[in-house]
């Protein structure tokens, strides 16, 4: 289910030739009626340009999506997935960030509507799971990458490759000293479905991500080189609230799910790499026709 706010119908093709998927377009922020077994709930915009963009339908899609599923997964008496977030530790103090860390974010700022948001959806599963048994499950996902990501994404991903691939300058927000942890998508998915599988008894937050750690200007060498672009990094200010460090603490996944990360950065970044060079032909084939 999705309503397309961020996500692409061109995601969705390779599954429709299977019998046993269908695809609702609807908004979690209305209420909704079907028979479930699981849910899986990652509805919400990630980018901060994104989230941003509307803050108000942001805060309604963590906070009034999470309800309308939790009531759902009441009704049906079925399994639930958050998908939460490390903003959920905003400018940590904490360094790596553990699940017990409560955090340092600011509720007034342009980020608060997805770190509040984020936060108050944890709260309501942590209460409908103690008020009424629902079996939740809660992922505090750290930087996430891989194909499929939108070119105008606007995380630092998804930037630094299509400014290489097009010969822009990089755009490196501070000095470029900021740390974060980078985990291919592939990994990431293993760890949602070890957290939602039967033998797990899990019913608190646990981070899932890449432990490794990089700078952001460690991020945009490794793209010219691999790339082979003739891009420069330029410097433009740091973005209010923005994080100066960021890594899991991931002892909880190794100990209750047996996972970890596996995919390094540099061979990620190669595929990821790879997708975005297709997207940029068929996109200039496209506008060719057009022409």
């Amino acid at each position: 289910m999705d309503d397309f706010s961020t996500g692409r119908m061109d995601n969705l093709w390779h599954l429709l030739r299977y019998e046993t998927f269908s695809f609702i377009r609807h908004d979690v922020i209305s209420s909704l009626d079907l028979p479930v077994d699981e849910i899986y709930n990652l509805a919400c915009p990630a980018s901060p340009p994104h989230y941003q963009a509307d803050p108000i339908r942001t805060m309604k899609t963590c906070v009034f999506g999470a309800l309308n599923l939790l009531e759902l997964a009441t009704y049906h008496q079925a399994r639930i997935f958050q998908a939460s977030t490390s903003e959920i530790y905003g400018d940590p103090h904490v360094h790596p960030q553990p699940e017990n860390y409560w955090g340092n974010v600011n509720s007034f700022g342009p980020r608060s509507c997805y770190d509040e948001g984020k936060r108050s959806a944890e709260t309501l599963f942590r209460d409908f799971h103690a008020r009424h048994g629902v079996d939740i499950r809660i992922a505090r996902i750290f930087n996430t990458y891989g194909p499929r990501m939108r070119p105008d994404d606007g995380r630092v991903v998804s930037n630094f490759i299509v400014q290489a691939l097009k010969g822009e300058d990089i755009t490196v927000y501070g000095d470029g000293s900021q740390t974060r942890s980078f985990c291919y998508v592939a990994d990431l998915i293993e760890g949602f479905i070890r957290l939602m599988a039967d033998q797990t008894t899990i019913h608190t937050p646990v981070n899932l991500g890449n432990p490794a750690e990089f700078t952001v200007r460690d991020l945009a060498e490794q793209v010219i080189a691999i790339t082979a672009s003739k891009s420069k990094i330029i410097h433009k200010a740091l973005p209010i609230d923005d994080p100066r460090q960021r890594r899991p603490d991931i002892t909880v996944a190794k100990r209750e799910l047996g996972w970890e990360p596996s995919i390094a950065l540099t061979d990620g970044l190669k595929s990821t790499i790879a997708y975005f060079e297709r997207q940029l032909v068929r996109a200039s084939s496209e506008l060719f026709e057009v022409a």
